[in-house]
């Protein structure tokens, strides 16, 4: 293995396509069709649903403007932690990078409490073996830790034969949808924007099902923690990133609007709704399709239902093992984690310390006998994707202050206007997030957990800037070396004029 210090990701790796498979597979399509679409249909009731598809990935656009403007000055594993680091100053940088890891790592454990329930019917149907949740997860986490300390494109080449086989099914499911549609034929009714803005339950069910089509498009930012790695990062984390954004985005508004077209606009949300008491609703698209296809289309989707759950954990573990290397090869964290391997320059570590995590949480699950799916899959996904919100707005302003002092030859729209509406738009969606999260939660107003998830951001925030103070105060050379990268593999610091405050552009030379 390479030196602790400054160990390096294998560079040129990963095209345009594996950064896209990497992104696309953590946004895990087919279970935002099953789960999320459906949720969004039956419990919050707003037909305009597939509007919501097409206006958030546009939001998300905007941002991405002056997110990937800032790529191409900065090159790092850490993505958000980095970003902030040079915008807002190096305590609130670690602050972030806490935040970041507990929103990653709620997204990618959170995976474990659902892979038994995804992959307890083809296991059943073809096999006729019955296995306890837990058992499922452990096969899963096995493969997902093996994946971790491969090479990256190794990785990328299982996400893209999971991923095109899901996107796939999920195009057949649309085409039987549309080509049989329900009482009312094919209707664009959902696709009017007055449908979603015109709704009953007003401003909050518009915030409502805005958060919940934000959940659908979370690791999508994933794209910059793959700089290092990728071949011409400049153009390939811009590609990757803006192309992702529209395949997702198409893909939810065309499935979304699809389902309304099978059951009819006005039938949709009572159907789900139905399911919902039952907690059947992921049985909908299956469902429909079986209605209209031969049952082996369904099987099929069965299957890939629960292959999605996988890619999204192998996505989503290879991010959260890049943050923690980028912590460890700055020092920030134990020097030990910013190891990689000499022939696959994978994060070794990081991603064995990933997956003891991982295995710890589904140990003390089965041993205090918790509700896996809930309280692990439901509870963590809800809450990963609100630090993420929380990551995302904050990095939107990190932006604006990165290109203050110096413009680095970028335009007025990546570096002011992009960062400044994109603050606005996610800073609203995130108080409709705190505002109903007991809505995304399914729990009663004023329950403990619908408060103790978002309130477990600031929390970890501030601890991450205290931690940072302290460094400052009694290791003055690793804290000059915070949000340096690679630069950091010498061991001594670059000074830099990332301060405490927002003190502008840091230089590297």
């Amino acid at each position: 293995m390479s030196s602790p210090i400054g160990g390096q990701l294998k560079k040129d790796t990963l095209g345009v396509p594996s950064v896209i498979f990497f992104v696309m597979s953590a946004a895990a399509p087919l279970t935002v069709v099953a789960g999320v679409i459906t949720i969004g249909y039956g419990a919050v009731g707003v037909q305009g649903l597939p509007f919501a598809y097409i206006l958030m990935p546009a939001i998300l656009a905007i941002f991405a403007i002056g997110y990937v403007a800032m790529s191409r000055h900065i090159s790092n594993a850490g993505a958000f932690y980095t970003y902030v680091t040079h915008g807002l100053g190096r305590p609130l940088g670690v602050g972030t990078a806490w935040m970041a890891l507990l929103a990653y790592n709620a997204l990618q454990v959170g995976l474990y409490g659902v892979i038994g329930a995804a992959a307890s019917v083809p296991l059943e149907k073809f096999f006729g073996i019955t296995a306890e949740w837990w058992v499922i997860a452990l096969i899963v986490w096995a493969i997902v830790a093996i994946l971790g300390v491969l090479r990256v494109d190794i990785n990328g080449r299982v996400l893209a034969v999971l991923l095109c086989a899901e996107i796939l099914i999920v195009l057949i499911y649309d085409f039987a949808y549309v080509t049989q549609p329900g009482p009312d034929g094919v209707a664009l009714t959902t696709l009017n924007p007055a449908n979603l803005f015109g709704t009953e339950g007003g401003f909050a069910a518009v915030g409502a099902v805005l958060v919940l089509s934000f959940l659908g498009f979370v690791g999508f930012e994933a794209s910059v923690v793959f700089s290092e790695e990728s071949k011409n990062p400049k153009r390939t984390i811009a590609l990757a990133t803006f192309l992702s954004l529209l395949i997702i985005g198409g893909t939810y508004a065309l499935t979304s609007w699809a389902m309304s077209v099978a059951t009819g606009p006005g039938n949709i949300s009572s159907e789900i709704g139905g399911l919902l008491e039952t907690g059947d609703e992921v049985a909908f698209i299956f469902i429909e399709a079986g209605e209209r296809l031969p049952e082996v289309f369904v099987d099929i989707g069965s299957v890939l239902f629960a292959t999605s759950v996988l890619a999204a954990s192998i996505s989503f573990h290879n991010t959260v093992a890049r943050y923690t290397f980028a912590l460890g090869r700055e020092r920030v964290f134990p020097i030990v984690l910013g190891k990689t391997g000499r022939r696959s320059g994978a994060p070794i570590s990081a991603s064995i310390l990933q997956s003891v995590i991982g295995l710890v949480v589904i140990v003390l699950f089965v041993v205090f006998n918790l509700n896996p799916v809930l309280q692990l899959f439901y509870y963590g996904g809800n809450g990963g994707g609100f630090g993420v919100m929380l990551l995302v707005t904050l990095t939107a302003l990190s932006i604006l202050f990165f290109f203050r002092k110096d413009h680095r030859g970028e335009s007025v729209l990546a570096r002011v206007i992009a960062p400044v509406v994109s603050f606005v738009l996610m800073a609203m969606i995130v108080y409709f997030a705190v505002d109903g999260f007991n809505d995304l939660l399914g729990v009663e107003e004023g329950a403990p957990v619908s408060w103790i998830i978002p309130a477990l951001y600031p929390v970890v925030c501030l601890l991450g800037v205290i931690y940072a103070l302290i460094l400052k105060a009694t290791r003055p050379e690793v804290y000059q070396s915070i949000g340096l990268g690679a630069n950091s593999s010498t061991g001594i610091a670059v000074q830099t004029k990332v301060d405490a405050e927002p003190a502008g552009v840091p230089s590297h030379r």
